[in-house]
């Protein structure tokens, strides 16, 4: 009876944790570069000295669905998109991170940043853009700067691609090397100025998801009440008279 009892819990909380994860999906629908979350789960035995008789679900694999999104045009100079794999380089209080948010700004102090306020990389470091200067991303990453007609070169953005089996998604959203370490620049990564990449969500499909979780926590709960009522039965049953 037990098996049963612990086997649905675990299910119900997994399916939940799922649920969540699916509620950040949908939350994230229209956020620029976001990448969907996927969960899995399975079943484990308990592994004791004795009989094993319980068995436990876990969710098996957190894992991202790393499909471009589409790309649409804003005509922002500041706005950047990664054409096919690729990434753009920004340092966080933890160190160097990646992103596909291309939706850049310049701070006061003439930084090149976030909408959140993390700079964003060059090979170099930290990007400083020229003030009272019109702005031009080139296909590979170059930041141009046009001042009373004269062009220079200011920079060049940082992208990246490494396997993106060797990433990992932090608390903050942003994409890291397993190892901690930063990623070497790709000169194969392309960018198109003036456009931002969509979300991957596809809103429908979770939504669909959503209703099968729920249906799917509904049974589990019904499972745990069917054995409560099971071993109540069978203690009136056995009970002395």
């Amino acid at each position: 009876m037990n098996r049963v009892i612990y086997t649905a819990m675990t299910g119900a909380k997994s399916t939940l944790g799922q649920q969540a994860a699916v509620a950040h999906n949908l939350a994230n629908a229209d956020s620029t570069g976001f990448r969907t979350e996927m969960h899995k789960m399975r079943a484990v035995e308990v592994q004791t000295q004795a009989m094993r008789s319980r068995s436990f679900v876990v969710d098996a694999s957190i894992s991202t669905d790393f499909t471009p999104g589409p790309l649409k045009f804003t005509g922002n100079p500041f706005d950047v998109a990664v054409k096919g794999k690729g990434w753009l380089a920004v340092q966080t209080a933890s160190g160097e991170a990646y992103t596909r948010d291309g939706s850049l700004e310049v701070s006061p102090n003439g930084l090149l940043q976030t909408h959140a306020g993390l700079p964003v990389l060059s090979d170099a470091g930290p990007i400083t853009i020229p003030p009272e200067s019109v702005i031009v991303i080139g296909v590979d990453g170059t930041i141009s700067a046009i001042q009373d007609g004269i062009t220079n070169e200011v920079a060049r953005l940082k992208l990246v691609n490494p396997p993106e089996t060797e990433l990992v998604r932090g608390e903050d959203g942003f994409f890291r090397l397993q190892s901690g370490q930063p990623a070497p620049a790709d000169e194969a990564v392309m960018v198109d100025g003036g456009y931002l990449e969509s979300s991957n969500v596809n809103v429908a499909d979770q939504m669909v998801q959503m209703i099968s979780l729920a249906r799917q926590f509904e049974m589990q709960m019904r499972m745990i009440s069917n054995a409560q009522e099971n071993d109540r039965s069978a203690t009136q049953v056995i009970a002395p008279r």
